[in-house]
């Protein structure tokens, strides 16, 4: 299917993925897919099964599909909601020109007629399958090009994307559990502290584990980072995934058009500046501070967020 440049954003829930994602979305080098790229299906399952649902996990898939049962077989709720039911999507007035039809066709195109399809394929059919049916794209998608997905929590599969895509370039955030706590209880339906807690502790050691395993791959930012001193960050960052650093790095975007409001209905971590980042903690009760701390101290301090000035008073 020709060349296939790949990068996959992972982060924790309302860790920035989504503000990531959506600041590198207007770069001249970068095909970035509208949402969240939701690869995974209910074929795979693992020790890990319980703690995240299976559209966020890197996908397998039974032998014997066709292309068409293939494409059926990822979730990729985000974008296939917006397409079968744009009034249920919380995407509904966002201007994508896309027909679900056009994307499955290319998809199938793309696969051709055989008798076994390898993963890889498939991810790739369905990264290039989108580009091929948004038609109204700001810019020319083409090989020459770098795919960009983001899924929460996908670094934990880190080993087997890059099983298939041994080039690939995984950006892992990190956000201070504290703000990403308390944007996470935005949401209508917010996890339970303690469990958040567990699953922040686990996403980042993994990722870390195979960021020291595969450092050509993966590598973790901190969204602290990205918010206090963007273009550092962003430069970075266009060095991990070998492109160019773009000024549009420096602010989100949608389809190549600047977004100086929320970052909705992308997520719910509304504002990428550091003062919203700072001031979203003292929202929290003294309580779920405590446990914060309790439950993160020293997985924190490996990540250095005890020289983070906000962050010094919980974790110095």
């Amino acid at each position: 299917m020709g060349k296939f440049s790949f990068v996959m954003i992972s982060a924790g829930f309302e860790h920035g993925g989504n503000v990531t994602h959506r600041h590198l979305d207007g770069h001249p080098d970068l095909l970035v897919y509208p949402f969240e790229s939701q690869l995974g299906n209910r074929s795979f399952t693992d020790f890990l099964g319980s703690l995240e649902r299976v559209q966020y996990r890197y996908p397998e898939f039974p032998e014997g599909l066709s292309a068409e049962e293939l494409y059926e077989q990822f979730m990729d709720e985000e974008l296939k909601t917006f397409l079968r039911k744009r009034n249920g999507s919380k995407f509904r007035d966002v201007d994508l020109d896309m027909k679900e039809t056009d994307r499955k066709e290319a998809f199938i195109k793309r696969l051709g007629k055989k008798d076994y399809y390898r993963r890889k394929e498939a991810v790739e059919a369905f990264y290039k399958s989108t580009f091929d049916a948004w038609k109204n794209y700001y810019t020319k998608a083409n090989d020459q090009k770098t795919y960009v997905g983001y899924s929460p929590a996908v670094g934990i599969d880190s080993d087997r994307i890059i099983k298939d895509f041994p080039n690939v370039k995984i950006v892992h955030i990190i956000r201070n559990p504290f703000s990403a706590y308390r944007d996470t209880k935005r949401r209508p339906f917010p996890q339970p502290l303690s469990k958040y807690l567990i699953t922040w502790n686990i996403y980042h050691s993994t990722v870390e584990m195979y960021a020291k395993m595969y450092p050509n791959n993966v590598k973790i930012f901190r969204y602290e980072d990205e918010v206090s001193d963007k273009e550092n960050f962003m430069r970075e960052v266009a060095n991990f995934i070998g492109v160019k650093f773009s000024e549009t790095m420096l602010y989100p975007s949608w389809n190549g058009k600047r977004i100086d409001t929320d970052i909705a209905p992308w997520g719910t971590v509304l504002r990428s500046t550091e003062e919203y980042n700072a001031k979203i903690i003292d929202e929290l009760t003294d309580t779920e501070k405590n446990q914060i701390v309790a439950g993160t101290t020293a997985l924190a301090r490996h990540f250095g967020y005890d020289k983070v000035s906000y962050l010094k008073k919980y974790y110095a």
